[in-house]
């Protein structure tokens, strides 16, 4: 038997309520609510699906409102002076609570939802953010990287680096290495398929040893790397090493991907938490450009020994090279070198992090280097 609530209903063509009968009937697709005139009135009652209907939300699940408001859309709304009765009948009709009022009402399902929605987003920074950036990357024009690249060599030149002390037959030599390296970079080492951008190599000085590279296809050696190279006596074959590892961040467009990567996480930030996004997407650039500057050193160190291996250099020289630099425990063993690094603001430093920082584990990424095998050189 359909149990009859007394509610007062605002049908918004009148400003009086008018004094009607409740009732709430099961269905297919959730239950229906009937509203019946009082007694004496002839007129039938009327049908409001249950799509029809706001259905009002519990609060709290010991404690019923004491009175209920019912959304009918265009018909107005209906105010229930018992509550607790609506939501009873409203349950023994069908009515099942939706995951909003679960997570009001029962604080299980809210930190169920919670560690859900915690995992989600971290899923999504992990590897839904890597996937996109590396999807997305192949659109991205090569013209659109080169300008990147000019423009931060502007930058650099005029903020950091100083133009290189090297003599022109040492500088000679070097580039002659990487011209022999660059002839064997095929499609068989390609990452993007029809992505084959010009490689050059830049010398330059003002900053410890190191070399980076650009997007589109440039290239930074500085005079202390290479100075580095001459004081532990391992040879040109170890600059060549290096630059392979440049020219597969350049192959692999890392620097490209990871101005996507932090573009993709900023956005569904942004999606998943509204107004709020600014303040968590400003540091998350930062974690972005920690977190996958090592699964992007891996993949370069990878290109690196396939080339190598292919352009007939040994490996144990670059391996080497990268110990003399960072040091047994990632700090440098080159005093020489060091003491060429200039000193910088903290503005400067945040600028060329970016750029040069060093890969965690340098000593288990040398053993690997040398051995030839890097993990996980399969990429996605």
């Amino acid at each position: 038997m359909e149990q009859l609530l007394r509610a007062r209903w605002f049908d918004g063509l009148s400003s009086q309520p008018r004094p009607v009968l409740v009732g709430l009937v099961p269905g297919a697709r959730g239950p229906a609510l009937h509203l019946h005139p009082l007694a004496g009135d002839a007129a039938p009652p009327r049908v409001f699906s249950s799509a029809e209907v706001g259905w009002p939300e519990a609060w709290n699940a010991r404690r019923a409102q004491r009175k209920v408001v019912v959304d009918l859309r265009s018909a107005g709304s209906l105010e229930v002076e018992d509550g607790a009765r609506w939501h009873a009948a409203l349950e023994a009709a069908g009515g099942r609570p939706g995951l909003a009022q679960r997570m009001q009402t029962r604080w299980r399902v809210f930190a169920t939802v919670l560690v859900v929605a915690a995992f989600g987003l971290w899923a999504f920074y992990r590897w839904g953010t890597p996937w996109a950036a590396a999807q997305i990357a192949r659109h991205v024009p090569l013209e659109w990287e080169q300008r990147l690249s000019a423009e931060a060599m502007q930058e650099l030149d005029a903020d950091h680096l100083q133009p290189s002390r090297l003599a022109p037959e040492r500088q000679a030599e070097i580039q002659a290495a990487f011209d022999s390296l660059r002839q064997q970079v095929g499609p068989d080492l390609a990452r993007y398929p029809g992505y084959a951008p010009k490689l050059t190599l830049a010398f330059r000085s003002g900053i410890g040893p190191n070399a980076f590279a650009l997007p589109g296809g440039t290239m930074v050696m500085t005079d202390a790397l290479v100075e580095a190279a001459r004081l532990h006596r391992v040879g040109d074959d170890a600059l060549a090493g290096v630059l392979a590892h440049e020219m597969g961040h350049v192959v692999y467009r890392h620097t490209t991907r990871m101005v996507v990567e932090q573009g993709v996480l900023n956005v569904g930030i942004g999606l998943a938490m509204g107004d709020v996004s600014g303040i968590v997407a400003t540091g998350s650039t930062l974690l972005t450009s920690l977190a996958y500057r090592r699964s992007h050193e891996t993949e370069a160190d990878c290109f690196a020994v396939a080339l190598m291996q292919k352009a007939g250099r040994p490996l144990a020289p670059m391996a080497d090279l990268l110990l003399a630099i960072d040091g047994p425990d990632g700090h440098g063993d080159d005093k020489e070198a060091t003491s060429q690094r200039p000193k910088t603001s903290a503005s400067q430093a945040s600028a060329l992090a970016s750029l040069l920082s060093s890969h965690p584990a340098t000593a288990e990424r040398a053993q690997r280097i040398k051995a030839g095998t890097v993990r996980a050189c399969t990429v996605p």
